[in-house]
């Protein structure tokens, strides 16, 4: 053999161990990855493992919700919040809260604390539940009226449950104001293990940042930061703030639309400037202009976390409780998805703005609960028809356009 094919032989032969080598190590790990993973007194840890329920929090998918994007054109996104923990967006509030409440020594876990909070129920679930897994006790005040799921919920997750009478902010015994009240009242109280903190979503904006810091930045990767219009209610006003504020920056052209149920006041005020007359102000009435079955948005008063993001909000549209009653039956029947009533006002104002854009656009909005919340009231033929609701409506397309009919679809 010559000197030239002994080199080249020799350097054939030195790749070919190199690559078995290789080979060998890849299949070796790979051996050592499935026994670690079959293992379960390894002493690894998997990269993937969350420690503890809060890490479980956000990453939540953003869905293509078929029927409504084929009907309009556009390409109308729901960002699947209630695939949290607590099947809602409030868990990313719940934590923010919290975590922001232990940084500045407010509380301190299994020492006694106890967090309060006036919540119609989203909010208290979220505090319930992260509360219980940091060692503390969650006491939420509520509105009498709310869906009794809700209430037995909280009160299966560990939290005290004080139902209240429906009544005005400016009234002391308010849902809110109670909340607020009890935890003075529990620090007041030397005799009593603990301190009480008063959560404050309406007004802490530990709410919005939570959506600026997690919410927004996930949206923005999903869409590779294409989005025409982002949609959503507002009861806090920290979901559509966070995300207005992080967002409008990187998107200047994105509109920003409020949805607003009956019996809100925000439609009014983000359009025209004025939320109610004199005699319509909050404190005049029990509740709100109109009785609606929508929970958790729409609201009379401008929270500190709206403030902080009503300068961004371009439009709201007014969403009907028989829209929301036949969107959330349409989307059940069509994509499996059975919503809750917050929801299904986000997607009735999504498929608004596909209307009045035209063909071609995208839009984003946030599916923030399940039906499972709602099976007493919203998604209950008998209550609706108790409270002169129509349940025959279900939702037509013609040449992009959405209307209810009610005649029975064949």
């Amino acid at each position: 053999m010559s000197s030239l094919s002994e080199r080249t032989f020799t350097l054939a032969s030195g790749i070919a161990i190199g690559i078995a080598f290789v080979l060998f190590c890849d299949r070796k790990n790979l051996l050592i990855s499935a026994i670690t993973k079959q293992n379960p007194d390894s002493t690894d840890v998997l990269p993937d493992i969350k420690h503890g329920i809060e890490q479980a929090i956000g990453d939540t998918p953003l869905i293509r919700i078929k029927s409504l994007s084929d009907a309009t054109g556009c390409e109308i996104l729901g960002k699947a919040e209630f695939l949290n923990p607590g099947n809602s967006p409030k868990d990313r509030v719940a934590k923010s809260i919290i975590e922001i409440a232990e940084k500045e020594g407010k509380i301190t876990p299994n020492s006694g604390d106890m967090i309060y909070e006036g919540t119609v129920g989203s909010t208290g679930i979220s505090l319930a539940l992260l509360c219980r897994a940091k060692g503390y006790t969650a006491y939420i005040c509520m509105p009498d009226d709310q869906s009794k799921e809700k209430s037995d919920l909280l009160a299966s997750l560990g939290a005290v449950v004080e139902r209240v009478r429906p009544a005005s902010i400016v009234d002391k015994n308010q849902f809110v104001n109670k909340a607020k009240a009890r935890a003075q009242e529990h620090t007041a109280d030397k005799t009593r293990k603990g301190r009480g903190i008063f959560a404050d979503q309406f007004e802490n904006e530990a709410n919005w940042k939570a959506h600026y810091d997690s919410t927004a930045p996930e949206i923005y990767t999903q869409t590779g930061g294409q989005i025409d219009v982002f949609v959503a209610g507002a009861g806090t006003g920290g979901t559509i703030t966070g995300i207005a504020r992080r967002l409008k920056p990187l998107i200047p052209n994105m509109l920003v639309v409020l949805a607003d149920p009956e019996g809100s006041g925000l439609m009014n005020k983000i359009n025209h400037g004025v939320m109610f007359s004199s005699t319509e102000k909050e404190g005049t009435r029990k509740r709100s202009q109109v009785d609606t079955i929508v929970e958790g948005i729409g609201i009379n008063r401008i929270t500190r976390n709206l403030e902080a993001g009503r300068h961004l909000i371009d439009q709201a549209v007014r969403v009907t409780d028989e829209e929301a009653v036949a969107m959330s039956r349409h989307l059940v029947e069509k994509d499996g998805l059975f919503i809750g009533s917050s929801s299904a006002v986000n997607c009735v104002a999504a498929v608004r703005l596909a209307e009045q854009l035209g063909p071609g656009h995208r839009i984003v909005t946030i599916l923030c609960d399940p039906g499972t919340r709602h099976l007493s009231k919203f998604h209950n033929k008998d209550y609706l028809t108790s409270s002169g609701k129509d349940v025959q409506g279900h939702l037509i397309f013609s040449t992009g356009k959405m209307s209810i009919s009610h005649t029975v679809e064949s």
